[in-house]
């Protein structure tokens, strides 16, 4: 599912970088829809060869990536532990605003 809207994602891999989602339009082959995406590692990245991408919700060039298995089905949400590292960030960011 879209890492915005939460819309099925029925394209099969690979995910160009040119491809959006039909509901809402953003980018699907971006660092929010990777499995590899983990806030709070290096870079927001498990794949350490990876090379750092600053937008994590613009399309890319990531040779790394490959759609996160939980956003093809819209019945499954995100993770647990990647909803507490999003919680963690988001704490942490907020002690310097």
């Amino acid at each position: 599912m879209c890492w915005y809207c939460g819309s099925p994602i029925t394209d099969e891999e690979p995910i160009g970088r040119s491809l959006r989602c039909q509901n809402c339009g953003k980018d699907l082959r971006v660092c929010k829809n990777c499995r590899f995406f983990l806030p709070g590692e290096r870079g927001d990245c498990r794949e350490t060869s990876a090379e750092k991408q600053t937008d994590k919700e613009r399309g890319n060039f990531c040779d790394w990536f490959s759609l996160d298995a939980k956003f093809r089905s819209q019945s499954e949400g995100r993770s647990k532990e990647r909803e507490k590292a999003d919680a963690s960030r988001t704490a942490f960011d907020n002690l310097f605003k």
